[in-house]
């Protein structure tokens, strides 16, 4: 990370300190988030059981397969009543003992674990064996105390266990790491599992198992579980780096070759780290807390920048991997509470709850100067649950207020009639039509217990753990004998280093004798995001010192835009085709700041380019209709947004064409007496295509033809884009515009200038020459003898282009695709991968950066083609010399792959 970025996070001014909540403003929110919970409960109860998830916006089931597919999101989704399951502990944590005892009854009377559905190993394992286990464990601590749930005999323990053996063929290859998915029913082997055929799985995913399975093991005696889940635990520990003592992201469950080799606390890898503390606490094998010490100090020595945690790369652990940071990051300030490194958790929290403050929710991603990199927000708990853990430890009130702020803001942005919806964007309050049970499970758990006295429990909740889910085991497993599996990987004490050990927690007390200790960690970070705080500007090298360029705003021919695109790091290269390639390379920026700022600019002209293309519309055609041509001749056409829609025309429009005055049909045109009543010829470039429909339509033009200015371009080889316009209403426009490569232009051009009169039809498809002439015989004989008098009809169902919606890869190297001479259209979303600048990604780095073709904003005239104005264009030298026979050779090939084209979508 630049020196100058971490000093802009350590000045600032400072905020004025919040007071002491008094008891009764305690209890107040703790009832608030009771009520929150029944909104949120009852609605899934009431809309949605026995299905998954609730859809809050449409107060509905979420159903797997009957609702359009999320892609990997849905893989928790396994038709077992996820969110009750999931939400089993908490009811009895806020105290709805009799609720929960129905719930269980619902579970074990309406909930089958057989289905022939494939799921993720990792979310089944933590919300539902994980939410079984919880059940349990209070269904048990209940049933002991005399009162509640006399008639229970394990059966949540059992549906465990079936569930566990079910999960188990996952763990069946060579390493020990398990498939990333599973069928309830078949496993993963023989083609009717749909799985199995995965080799990659993600450090967390196969690392995360160890709390669950164990628990199974010494609840139910059968060692196998916790046996499999402490080998895929070695494995990674063999596969860490041994330089960094760091892991990768993502790792072959085959080779154990790592995938991915980047290495944060984030997404990916979180909850392996988690669960390595965890599994010791709950099981008392000094081995994890040897494992998890090696790591961590690899993590506060690469990873940790006060109060940044950002990616490295595992074999060069000081080079960063990316410039931003993701929100599951924030459970990490609680586990260092769990570890006892109280400062940096309390440096980290305070980042991302100024963050917090900034966005009203932390956004699923953002920069290292905490803007929007990502702007979802699913509801996550982590952050909640970091609050609680650093109220614990300090009991400084001041984390009452930020979980005040977390309570306020859910109510404010994210609660609707039938629940509380996802955010879709942080920036807008939009919504996303989503709860997941992950809500209920963890959310109000940790928020009840962060305004909750002691004797509001119906438990000591230092009795337990909290797994990654928030499910509750109780330490009284690590007493439960040690299988023969488990004890063959327990560690003798000649192996074990005591140099890796923090053996107890610190007393809080003795780091905090001064109770404004957390205060004064706190204050030099907050005036760095919180936007009510004075922020210094951060430093920008000479030529930036204004904000950094935005995409709308892009104009690829102004050069101070290309200069600052300079001083980012982004590079134009000239295709072609006409247009231009964007590539930024971070190390070629002025300065970090800079790269910072390209890096968000390619991020943005991807996404400028995605909202253009929401709507593809198939090509037009241009068929020439008068002698000696009579339809036979039809030129494959680029549509406009605007204007008229062809393919609501049962005729078309049809009329002679004029090239206008100026060509670029940029001002308003000077024989526009010679341009009422026909269809305009128009030069490419200068002004938006809108401008140009506007001024060729006040000149009385029926119709417009835009044709490429960049010689040699065709519709053979580049693909086809669709007219896009000027970011302002265009309803005034009412004609058709339509765009033509410079090859097919020039065949129209010819025709204009051999045959002065040139009669076109402007249709969504090439027209049957009897429905164009009404069955009148075809006039002339010249077409007759020169080609073949077969008709050809085009196919009447409209074709269109697929766009693919890929997650966007940040790496050192990002690129881009535009067009330089019309910045104003919009090509087809056809998105290749290009392999990563190997200047700037280390060799290790296996994630290719992703190239995408869009279209900036509108660009301003280019003074050098003032020049370039003329009355009527020269031709091609070639199609000079071309008998009528060539041309119309020519023209039918273009005919044939135009309607190919059509019938190729059939």
């Amino acid at each position: 990370m630049p020196p100058v970025l971490l000093l802009s996070l350590l000045l600032g001014a400072l905020c004025s300190l919040g007071q002491a909540m008094s008891r009764e403003e305690r209890h107040r929110l703790r009832n608030q988030v009771v009520e929150m919970f029944d909104h949120a409960y009852q609605n899934y109860m009431d809309h949605a059981y026995p299905a998954d998830e609730l859809m809050p916006l449409t107060c509905r089931g979420r159903v797997r397969g009957l609702e359009p597919s999320r892609g990997d999101v849905d893989d928790a989704l396994g038709k077992f009543s996820l969110t009750l399951i999931d939400t089993l502990d908490t009811l009895v944590l806020l105290n709805k003992t009799t609720e929960f005892e129905a719930a269980v009854r619902r579970v074990l009377s309406d909930v089958r674990l057989d289905n022939d559905i494939v799921v993720s190993v990792f979310e089944t394992n933590i919300r539902v064996l994980g939410g079984l286990l919880g059940g349990h464990s209070m269904a048990v601590m209940l049933k002991e105390g005399g009162h509640h749930m006399l008639w229970y005999q394990d059966e949540l323990l059992h549906m465990a266990k079936d569930l566990g053996l079910r999960l188990l063929p996952a763990f069946n290859t060579s390493s020990g790491l398990p498939y990333p998915r599973v069928n309830l029913k078949y496993g993963v082997r023989g083609p009717e599992t749909r799985t199995g055929t995965e080799t990659d799985t993600c450090t967390a995913c196969a690392g995360t198992i160890i709390l669950e399975f164990a628990a199974l093991s010494r609840f139910t005696g059968d060692p196998v579980f916790e046996a499999h889940a402490r080998r895929a635990l070695d494995f990674l520990w063999e596969k860490r780096q041994r330089n960094s003592n760091l892991v990768g992201t993502t790792i072959n469950i085959h080779s154990g070759e790592w995938v991915r080799r980047d290495s944060g606390v984030g997404a990916g890898i979180d909850s392996y780290y988690e669960y390595l503390l965890k599994a010791y606490i709950l099981l008392g094998d000094d081995l994890f807390l040897q494992r998890f010490n090696i790591h961590y100090a690899s993590i506060m020595k690469y990873i940790s920048q006060p109060p940044l945690l950002l990616d490295v790369h595992i074999h060069k652990p000081l080079l960063p991997a990316r410039t931003w940071m993701d929100s599951l990051l924030a459970f990490f300030p609680g586990l260092q509470v769990l570890k006892g490194d109280i400062r940096p958790a309390i440096e980290t929290h305070e980042m991302l709850y100024q963050v917090t403050k900034k966005h009203n929710f932390l956004p699923e991603a953002f920069t290292t100067d905490f803007r929007v990199h990502w702007a979802q927000h699913p509801l996550r708990p982590e952050f909640a649950e970091s609050t609680y853990f650093l109220y614990k430890a300090t009991g400084d009130p001041y984390y009452l207020e930020a979980g005040r702020t977390v309570l306020d803001n859910l109510n404010r942005f994210a609660r609707v009639p039938c629940g509380f919806a996802a955010m879709k964007d942080v920036r807008t309050g939009s919504h996303e039509d989503r709860m997941d049970s992950f809500f209920l499970a963890e959310m109000f758990k940790y928020l009840f217990l962060l305004f909750a006295d002691a004797e509001d429990l119906p438990f000591d909740v230092e009795d337990y753990i909290f797994t990654t889910e928030a499910h509750l085991l109780p330490l009284s497993l690590s007493m439960a004998p040690n299988t023969s599996a488990a004890a063959a990987n327990m560690t003798t004490e000649e192996e074990l280093d005591d140099s890796n050990f923090d053996w107890t927690c610190p007393n809080t007390r003795l780091l905090f004798p001064d109770p404004a200790f957390p205060r004064n960690l706190r204050e030099p970070i907050r005036s760095a995001v919180d936007k009510s705080c004075p922020r210094p500007a951060p430093y920008r090298e000479p030529g930036m010192g204004r904000p950094p360029l935005r995409a709308q705003d892009f104009m690829a021919n102004n050069p101070e835009h290309l200069e600052l695109l300079r001083r980012m790091g982004v590079s134009l290269i000239h295709l072609k085709d006409g247009r231009v390639q964007l590539v930024q390379h971070a190390t070629q920026a002025v300065s970090a700041v800079a790269a910072e700022d390209g890096m968000r600019f390619m991020q943005e002209m991807m996404e400028l380019s995605s909202q253009q293309q929401k709507e593809q519309l198939p090509p037009r055609a241009i068929q020439l209709v008068s002698h000696p041509f009579f339809g036979r001749v039809v030129l494959t056409a680029g549509p406009a947004q605007f204007g008229t829609d062809l393919s609501k025309s049962t005729t078309g429009v049809r009329g002679f064409v004029t090239v206008a005055e100026p060509y670029s049909g940029c001002t308003e045109l000077a024989n526009a007496e010679y341009v009422q009543g026909r269809i305009a010829l128009l030069q490419r470039g200068q002004c938006m295509f809108a401008e140009k429909a506007r001024h060729v339509q006040k000149a009385g033009a029926i119709g417009g033809i835009v044709i490429d200015d960049n010689e040699g371009s065709s519709s053979d080889t580049a693909p086809l884009f669709q007219m896009a316009g000027d970011g302002r209403n265009t309803d005034d426009v009412t004609l058709p515009l339509l765009f033509l490569f410079h090859k097919e232009g020039n065949i129209l051009l010819e025709a204009l200038k051999e045959y002065r009169e040139v009669e076109v039809l402007l249709s969504d498809k090439a027209r049957d020459r009897a429905a164009i002439f009404k069955g009148k015989p075809l006039p002339g004989s010249l077409i007759e003898s020169s080609v073949d008098t077969q008709e050809e009809e085009g196919c009447s169902t409209e074709r269109t282009t697929p766009t693919s919606s890929t997650p966007i890869d940040q790496s050192q190297m990002s690129t881009v695709e535009l067009d330089e001479s019309a910045p104003e259209e919009v090509k087809p979303s056809e998105e290749e991968v290009s392999p990563p600048d190997e200047e700037v990604s280390p060799p290790d780095e296996v994630s290719p950066s992703e190239q995408e073709e869009v279209s900036p904003p509108e660009a301003e005239p280019k003074t050098e083609r003032d020049s370039e104005k003329r009355e009527e264009p020269e031709g091609d030298s070639d199609l000079n010399s071309q008998s009528v026979d060539e041309l119309l050779a020519d023209w039918r090939e273009d005919l044939e792959a135009f309607q190919q084209m059509e019938k190729d979508e059939l």
